[in-house]
């Protein structure tokens, strides 16, 4: 058991966003040569309490303890020199430079002269590289290496700083099995130096591989801690996601139709492999997975975003070629997508324009566009949606996220679609515009639209949900209905466990 005393202590740290409240009195504590591993599902506070750590967001209320002192974190920098650093799966550095360059990019060793000192740049670089056993050399142009040794470089800049407590968000999301071993040597050397590490990781095996001991957030709050050594996997599952499904979500009774849609081994190289699926009227089809496990990509090729390299796309029993969005739409499809800010919405445009873009050939005679008309079916999908709004040619940027994700909704209903991706269509909204929009999806079911629900957030897959189908790695692992839906099953399926 590691007896050193505590190098961090966070308590009663709390922040909230309008209509959402990220974290509630959390709790984190690490230690001296101990790697503890951050749990929650997607959505549980990890994030919002790593970004208090690295100095972005400040805390509503809260003590940050480093060494037993008082911290306050105004900036990035603060919590650099505080000893903090974090390494993300996507690296964000300069690859024309080389490795020295990155490592002390922002504080570079200067001569007095105030030019900075190369041959200190390199002995330093080449100090730290040594320090983690890499295999390359501080001259080599960032380009020229791997995703792993990109990680390497990472690591080399937080011990430039002097950081003694390392974060690392989902650092093996994109490294093979080998770079995976390579990254937990470096960790253990870490370790054995003194670092304290944040292990953030939805893969179960890394987890009781790598961490001394775990911490699981759920809805932004502390549900417990412990030795990894004294827990097991479905324990952990059960407190990552044990909470009631029964919360407000509609009850539906709908009488499931013919199918509609039917997807047949469509495949990407690097994103989705073999899916197929069927959907039918009336139905809702839950997608969950964890991040990396292609549901977004499978949306946008069924939608003619991107395309399958192989595979066949039915609907209502008509093979149909999806090149482009409107080969899409043209044969009933509709996506919502994950960012309606930047995907879903064009933000300088008014209400009316947002809404009738997709369908304005609807809206025009002789190429000349109807006003009249926008605003018709501007007025009457607008409303069923209950859109908050001064008039119909406000602008998007100006309207609360629930409102825009309304608008999204609405304008995809103006297509008449009979097939309808939503992709996260609560992401970032209230609660109440969240319940809305629940119930306007049963809604949308009961009149017999076909909708497949991408979610992250379990309780509203399970809740909203027929059946689910549960995707890992790109893979379709399960699709589960009627009494095999549990949380603990399809957590433990999303986790790539036993099914």
């Amino acid at each position: 058991m590691n007896d050193q005393p505590s190098i961090l202590v966070l308590s009663g740290l709390s922040k909230s966003f309008p209509g959402v409240r990220a974290l509630n009195d959390a709790k984190l504590t690490l230690r001296s040569g101990e790697v503890t591993a951050l749990l929650g599902e997607n959505g549980a506070g990890k994030s919002t309490l790593v970004k208090i750590l690295t100095g972005i967001y400040r805390p509503d209320a809260g003590e940050i303890l480093i060494d037993g002192k008082a911290q306050h974190f105004n900036q990035p920098t603060d919590s650099w020199a505080a000893g903090i650093a974090a390494i993300h799966q996507e690296t964000v550095m300069f690859d024309e430079l080389s490795v020295a360059e990155n490592i002390f990019m922002g504080h570079m060793p200067r001569k007095k002269s105030g030019l900075i000192d190369w041959p200190l740049l390199h002995s330093k670089s080449q100090e730290l590289l040594k320090r983690i056993e890499a295999e390359f050399t501080s001259d080599t142009i960032l380009k020229t290496l791997g995703v792993a040794q990109k990680h390497m470089v990472e690591i080399a800049r937080a011990l430039s700083h002097n950081a003694r407590i390392i974060i690392m968000d989902e650092p093996t999301a994109a490294l093979s099995g080998r770079e995976i071993d390579d990254l937990f040597d470096i960790i253990n050397q870490l370790k054995s130096q003194g670092c304290a590490i944040i292990f953030i990781s939805h893969k179960f095996e890394e987890i009781f591989k790598i961490a001394d001991r775990w911490t699981c957030l759920r809805d932004g709050e502390y549900v417990g801690d412990g030795a990894i050594k004294d827990v097991t996997q479905a324990q952990l599952v059960k407190l990552m996601v044990g909470r009631s499904i029964d919360q407000v979500f509609p009850k539906r009774n709908v009488t499931i139709g013919k199918t509609v849609l039917e997807v047949d081994d469509l495949s990407n190289a690097t994103e989705f492999d073999g899916a197929s699926f069927n959907l039918r009227q009336g139905e809702i089809l839950g997608f969950y997975g964890l991040v990396g496990a292609g549901r977004s990509e499978l949306m946008q090729s069924l939608f003619g975003i991107s395309q399958a390299e192989r595979g066949t796309v039915k609907v209502n029993g008509n093979i149909v070629k999806i090149e482009n969005p409107s080969d899409a739409i043209s044969a009933g499809i509709a996506y919502v997508p994950e960012d309606r800010q930047v995907q879903g919405t064009f933000q300088p445009f008014g209400i009316r324009e947002n809404i009738t873009l997709p369908s304005i050939a609807n809206h025009a005679a002789s190429n000349v566009i109807s006003y009249t008309d926008e605003l018709a079916t501007t007025r009457k999908f607008g409303a069923r949606l209950s859109v908050k709004a001064s008039s119909w040619e406000q602008r998007l940027n100006e309207l609360s996220g629930g409102n825009q994700q309304k608008v999204v909704i609405a304008k995809w209903l103006a297509t008449k679609p009979n097939i309808l991706i939503l992709d996260e269509p609560t992401k970032g909204i209230d609660i109440g515009s969240k319940a809305a929009v629940h119930e306007f999806i049963g809604e949308l079911a009961g009149e017999g639209l076909a909708i497949i629900l991408v979610s992250s957030e379990l309780p509203e897959v399970i809740g909203m949900s027929d059946s689910i189908q549960v995707m890992h790695e790109g893979k379709f692992i399960r699709r589960f209905s009627g009494a095999e839906i549990s949380p603990e099953a399809i957590v433990n399926a999303a986790s790539g466990g036993a099914h």
